[in-house]
Parts: structure tokens; C-alpha cells; sequence
């Protein structure tokens, strides 16, 4: 048995490693060929110092004061020298990629299927050549190769992690490439290429309430995150508020109707903004949160949409004078999703 490691980098890469039982993170890193910054390995010079920001493990025993702190350690500051998981964890690295001498993998894929699921949106979906899948944290995203170009797009998984089918939620951008390629020229069987995964836009460990506000496409890692919850049986209440501009441009209903059968605390609601639109609810994300779902900020807040979208929904908290107990969020650019 072996604990798998998320090793987050500044530049926005993660890696995935396998740490042994009394392991040591530094030792299998090392082992796998990533060099995480060092120069005692004995717990002297604080100099490997990360964040875990997930799982449980032993700090060590064997470092001094003046390189970890009991104040650090209580926030979860770790020396990767000394520090021995005994459970799954992610830990945040405050060095690039490319100083540990690694970087994101790259992945050989083929298509599986494309499908506009309305005029507004396509997902797409992959079979990857490894049949041991790419381990991802659900909310992430990878950069696919626009076939026949030397161009890429950054896509956020809408699958769980771990399958070889991965799945993703694009926006129909007309003249966009990876678009034109989707609706004009793909084929089942097309090979593909991508490289990742990337983000610290992420599903953290639920401890308290969540808060879901996704905008469009934006919907997609949400969809990534509900798998996840759903896997892990949580009984955590998570609340999803999905915005779009028009009628047609809703979808994954159904799918979001599934996972209310499975989650037992979950809730959804989807509003468009037209002023058009026949939808029950209408207007904007922002229009449709009350202050019980804020639960008085006791709660996780994860929001992924449009730039307008996501500075909507910074400029109502800022009103409201809300801060919740932890705050995560993505833009994606026009150039990003098509």
C-alpha cells in the first residue's frame, strides 16, 4: 500500500507520486525524479518547507525549532525532510516546476466522442492511451493540443479523477479553433494530445457547507467536484448555483439531477439572465443567493465563469461585506474556451 502525494507547484503544475509507508516526501520525490528544494535533508535549514493543504501525516521528530517552528507546524507548514504521510495529501511547493527539475506530464488520448450539447456548448470525450487514467484534483485542468495546429487550449476536467475516459465542457466559440476542429472535422478515433494537469482551483476536504457558483461553461470542473463527492459518499450540504445568458444555453440538468439522488444534502438551482428568457428563475448568479445559504460564512465558497461573471459575484461580496471561511475561484478567457 502506498499513499499518492499532489505535489502543487508556483507555476500552477502538479505531479502526482507514490510515497512508501514511512516514507519520507522528500525520499520519494527524489526517488521519482523530482528534486524538491533542499540542502540539509537532516531538519537543519528550513530550506525544503512546504504547506500541506490536505491529508494527515507525521511531522518528524528529528528538526529544529529554528527550522519549523510550533507555530508553522500548526499551520500545517511541513518540512518535506522530515514530514511521513499516513493518508492521501496535497502539498503546496513555493518554488516552480522547472527549479525541481520536472514539469507537467504529457498524455496521448484518443477521441472518443464530440457532441454539441447546445449551440452555446460542446463537450468532448477522451480515452486515454495509459490504462491507469492521469490522476488529477477534481477542478483542474489540462492544455489540449488543437489538432493540426501548433495551438492549445486549457480545458477544466468535467470527469472524475482517475478514469481513462476523461470528459470536458467547451464553449462553441465560432471561427474558435479547438471549436471548428469539434463541430467540422472530428472523428472518433482522432488522436489527441494533452499535458496537465494544472490549477489550484481545486475540491478541497469538505469540513463545513459549500457553496457551488459557476457561470456557462464554467460548470464543467463543478461537474468534476460533484463526481468526487459523490465517490466519497459526503454528507456535506453543497448548493449549486448555476448561471447562463439564454434558454439554450443550460445543460447538464439531468446529470445535475442524478447527483441529487446520490448526494443526499445537495441542492441546485439554475437561473438565466435574459430578460427573454421562460425560465423559472431568472436574472443573475448574484440575484439568487439569500443569506441562508451563506450560512453566516461558515462555509466553502468555490466560483469558475466568465470574467464579468466572477467580478459580479467578487463586487456582491464585497457589499454584503461577506467573507467565507475559505474563497476559491477561476476565470477562463474567451481564447481559453474555444
Amino acid at each position: 500500500m502506498s499513499f499518492t502525494l499532489a505535489l502543487n507547484f508556483e507555476d500552477g503544475v502538479s505531479r502526482f507520486i507514490q510515497c512508501n509507508p514511512n516514507e519520507k516526501v522528500l525520499d520519494a520525490a527524489y526517488r521519482q525524479k523530482i528534486n524538491l528544494p533542499m540542502d540539509c535533508s537532516d531538519g537543519v535549514c528550513g530550506t525544503c518547507k512546504c504547506h500541506c493543504e490536505q491529508g494527515e501525516y507525521s511531522l518528524g521528530d528529528d528538526y529544529l525549532d529554528e527550522a519549523l517552528s510550533e507555530q508553522e507546524a500548526a499551520q500545517r507548514l511541513v518540512l518535506t525532510c522530515q514530514m511521513v504521510p499516513t493518508s492521501d495529501c496535497v502539498i503546496d511547493v513555493p518554488m516552480a516546476s522547472t527549479l525541481c527539475k520536472t514539469g507537467s506530464e504529457a498524455f496521448s488520448a484518443t477521441l472518443t466522442s464530440a457532441n454539441a450539447l447546445s449551440d452555446s456548448a460542446i463537450e468532448f470525450c477522451l480515452t486515454l492511451d495509459d490504462e491507469r487514467g492521469i490522476a488529477f484534483l477534481p477542478g483542474q485542468y489540462v492544455n489540449i493540443e488543437v489538432p493540426g495546429s501548433d495551438a492549445s487550449r486549457a480545458y477544466s476536467f468535467s470527469s472524475r479523477p482517475g478514469s481513462r475516459q476523461i470528459s470536458f465542457l467547451l464553449r462553441n466559440v465560432p471561427g474558435g479553433m479547438m471549436s471548428r476542429y469539434l463541430t467540422d472535422q472530428a472523428q472518433p478515433g482522432d488522436p489527441i494530445r494533452l499535458r496537465g494537469p494544472q490549477g489550484s482551483f481545486y475540491l478541497r476536504t469538505p469540513t463545513r457547507p459549500i457553496l457551488f457558483l459557476a457561470g456557462g461553461t464554467g460548470l464543467a470542473p463543478f461537474l468534476s467536484m460533484l463526481e468526487q463527492l459523490v465517490t466519497e459518499g459526503s454528507t456535506q450540504p453543497v448548493h449549486l448555483i448555476y448561471g447562463v445568458t439564454h434558454d439554450h444555453d443550460l445543460v447538464k440538468l439531468e446529470q445535475l439531477e442524478r447527483y441529487r439522488q446520490h448526494l443526499p444534502n445537495f441542492s441546485f438551482l439554475s437561473c438565466v439572465a435574459s430578460a427573454a428568457s421562460q425560465w423559472p428563475h431568472k436574472g443573475y448568479v448574484t440575484q439568487h443567493l439569500d443569506e441562508n445559504q451563506l450560512n453566516g460564512g461558515d462555509l466553502d465558497v468555490y466560483l469558475c465563469g466568465p470574467p464579468p461573471m466572477v467580478e459580479a459575484v467578487l463586487s456582491d461580496f464585497q457589499r454584503r461585506a461577506f467573507t467565507p471561511a475559505s474563497f476559491h475561484y477561476e476565470k477562463f478567457a474567451p481564447s481559453q474556451a474555444s
